[in-house]
């Protein structure tokens, strides 16, 4: 769920950016983050292959349009599935009984 907070900052700032001279995309190679997750940060790095626009930016609205309901989908699944867990648990700290 922090990798997901921290995408979703990075998809933001990216937007806030869409209209700034020279400003290059920023995203995270999600997959492996997620499967090198070792509580430290993740490290956003600079996406390649996005159209230039004339001022030098690379922002696709579209693209981050796409991210954030992506971003926003993952962490509703990651957040349902800590509940069933903290559930679980719960359940068996109290013996069984809801």
């Amino acid at each position: 769920m922090d990798l997901l907070s921290a995408r979703q900052k990075l998809v933001a700032s990216n937007v806030a950016n869409a209209d700034t001279p020279g400003y290059r995309t920023q995203d995270f190679d999600f997959q492996s983050e997620f499967l090198n997750a070792t509580g430290g940060a993740p490290h956003a790095t600079q996406v390649i292959d996005l159209p230039v626009k004339n001022d030098g930016n690379n922002v696709s609205l579209d693209r981050e349009a796409r991210l954030l309901a992506e971003n926003a989908l993952r962490f509703q699944v990651a957040s349902q599935l800590m509940k069933m867990h903290i559930s679980t648990m719960r359940s068996a700290i109290q013996g069984g009984t809801p």
